[in-house]
């Protein structure tokens, strides 16, 4: 709810923008790039070993689930922030997420957890025609015990 609100205080600012010769950035909220910044840290020391064309297996529940939920649900917070912003400041927050990098941490990232065949393992006594349920093709539902 909060972060919709937030991008009104830099619109308010955005004069100040894109006068000098250099390519104009402006950071997303502080506290938010920050928690962002720790936690790619720390999700470097966990996928740094994973080649690319493999995919880290993270076991439900653990120190590394927990932390890789955390930073995927910090990057939706900064989607939602995003959502909310004028397409001047997008460009401003755009630029800053290029220029840290965080971008391309968050695709590498990705592509290692993203698992060789996405399919959701469940119950098969369903329907036995139907088609095979992915992670791309049913909602996801996160239930916080």
């Amino acid at each position: 709810r909060l972060m919709p609100e937030l991008p009104k205080f830099d619109d308010e600012d955005l004069k100040s923008y894109g006068d000098e010769e250099e390519e104009s950035a402006l950071s997303p909220p502080a506290a938010l790039m920050s928690v962002l910044a720790t936690q790619e840290l720390l999700l470097e020391n966990i996928l740094e070993c994973i080649p690319v064309g493999e995919f880290a297996v993270i076991q439900p529940l653990s120190d590394e689930f927990c932390l890789v939920l955390g930073y995927l649900l910090t990057w939706k917070l900064t989607l939602a922030f995003f959502k909310a912003a004028s397409s001047q400041l997008r460009v401003l927050y755009s630029q800053y997420l290029r220029r840290t990098k965080s971008l391309n941490k968050l695709l590498y990232y990705l592509f290692r957890l993203m698992p060789e065949n996405p399919v959701i393992s469940g119950p098969t006594s369903e329907v036995p025609n139907k088609d095979t349920k992915t992670f791309f093709t049913e909602e996801l539902h996160l239930d916080v015990k």
